[in-house]
C-alpha cells in the first residue's frame, strides 16, 4: 500500500495492531486510522478474518486436548516465530 499521509497505516503497522484492534485497546484516532486501513486494504482485512478465526478454532482447544508432541511442536512454533521477529 503506498504510504497517501503521514496519518495512514502501512500493512505491517496494521498487522502489529490485530491484537489490540481484536481486543478493543484500540482507541479514538489509531481505532480510525485501522478502519480506514481496513477499508482499502483487501490483504489485512483478509490477515484480520484469518485471525479471527484462528482465536475461535483456538478458543476450542484446551491443554487436555494437545498431546506431548503436539505441545512440544506449537512450541518450537511459537519460538522460531519470536526469534524470526
Amino acid at each position: 500500500m503506498r504510504l497517501t499521509s503521514r496519518h495512514d497505516l502501512v500493512c505491517q503497522q496494521a498487522v502489529e495492531l490485530v491484537t489490540d484492534y481484536l481486543e478493543g485497546a484500540l482507541r479514538g484516532p489509531a481505532r480510525r486510522r485501522f478502519d480506514r486501513h481496513l477499508a482499502v486494504c483487501p490483504h489485512c482485512t483478509e490477515y484480520l478474518a484469518q485471525i479471527r478465526q484462528a482465536i475461535r478454532l483456538a478458543g476450542r482447544v484446551t491443554p487436555e486436548d494437545l498431546n506431548p508432541q503436539m505441545r512440544d511442536d506449537l512450541i518450537r512454533l511459537y519460538r522460531r516465530w519470536r526469534n524470526e521477529g
